[in-house]
């Protein structure tokens, strides 16, 4: 069935019918599909691509080293969140053969496995270029939030990652979503959380406020440790209303990596801005996490020191008037002063 109905009455009044796909075709014979959920997928891609091409210009990372790292981890990312959601659902028994493994196409992909899985891809190339891999996570930390996006809202058109119905003391039921089919009814709406929505938006908040600190940041690496904690704190809440999470035992386990993603990530962050500060106040005295903070401080403090003893007032020598009269011209009482000097002893024999 590739329709769904849906309906967000606390928004606007009456409903509305989405094809998942976009449009069909026939080729060599045999007929394909293009999704909506695909298209938005390519596009955040592409938006992402722009985004780390901006930034890699601050950042002085190469074009070509840019797409490298674009090309392999698009591609392992896609791997690695099949490989993760497989894993995770392995008990479920739906893989029958390993056609079943790799069928994407019919759903199953994990977002935490494409993060994980292009992370490490970008760790590679940067060893291998000898690029900073802190440099590069910054770049890349923002363009990942743009696909996720826009990639949730390939989950709406899908008709897929919401979660429980809304109670109507509830202060998100004005942003309900009702939904044919669903969990309960194939044929009967029913109101539910739209998890892809709060998701988006979060990840729209994050990334405004991300770009907004970018500039400033004191340290390689502070927006990456900044998107993992914004992102896992949002994740791990919106994650406890969804109906489709994939667990180990009673936990979900997207609530516990975001858990995880949080603590580690704002643990960096404060022990990293604690000793950026440190190197603030020390100058070039201290080894800073950040060495362009560093320098740019210790080139302020020099230059500060250097107009403190210019504008000093030069000391003066002591006033000494010269004179030409020795001490005794210039004593009265050597000056009338007989000064006799006795004989030496052949003085005193001629004499006698």
């Amino acid at each position: 069935m590739n329709q769904i109905t849906v309906a967000f009455p606390g928004l606007w009044d009456g409903e509305f019918t989405l094809n998942k796909v976009l449009f069909e075709f026939t080729m060599f014979g045999r007929e394909f599909s293009i999704r909506w959920y695909a298209v938005l997928i390519v596009v955040g891609m592409i938006l992402a691509g722009l985004y780390g091409a901006w930034r890699s210009k601050q950042e002085g990372i190469k074009l070509d080293d840019l797409l490298d790292m674009a090309l392999f981890a698009i591609v392992f990312g896609i791997i690695g969140a099949r490989l993760y959601y497989v894993l995770m659902t392995l008990g479920n028994g739906e893989y029958k053969s390993f056609y079943d493994v790799i069928a994407i196409w019919n759903g199953g992909l994990a977002i935490y496995g494409g993060i994980i899985a292009g992370a490490l891809t970008i760790v590679v190339i940067c060893r291998i270029k000898k690029i900073n891999i802190f440099k590069a996570f910054d770049m890349a930390a923002p363009a990942v939030m743009i696909g996720q996006m826009l990639g949730r809202w390939g989950n709406f058109f899908n008709g897929e990652a919401y979660g429980y119905e809304v109670l109507a003391g509830s202060p998100l039921y004005f942003l309900r979503m009702g939904l044919i089919p669903n969990v309960e009814s194939s044929f009967k709406m029913h109101y539910f959380h739209p998890t892809f929505l709060y998701e988006s938006l979060w990840n729209l908040i994050g990334f405004i406020i991300i770009n907004i600190f970018y500039k400033r940041k004191k340290f390689n690496g502070q927006i990456f440790y900044m998107y993992i904690s914004w992102y896992g704190f949002g994740r791990m809440l919106i994650e406890g209303l969804r109906t489709d999470s994939l667990y180990i035992g009673p936990f979900r386990v997207s609530q516990v990596v975001g858990f995880l993603c949080f603590i580690i990530g704002t643990t960096m962050l404060v022990l990293n801005l604690l000793k950026a500060r440190r190197a603030r106040l020390a100058g070039a005295d201290y080894d800073a996490a950040y060495p362009q903070f560093k320098t740019s401080l210790s080139t302020k403090k020099d230059e500060t020191t250097t107009e403190k003893k210019q504008d000093e007032p030069p000391v003066s020598a002591p006033n000494i008037e010269p004179t030409d009269k020795t001490d005794e011209e210039n004593d009265p009482d050597m000056m009338d002063t007989e000064i006799v000097i006795p004989p030496t002893e052949n003085e005193t024999d001629k004499n006698n």
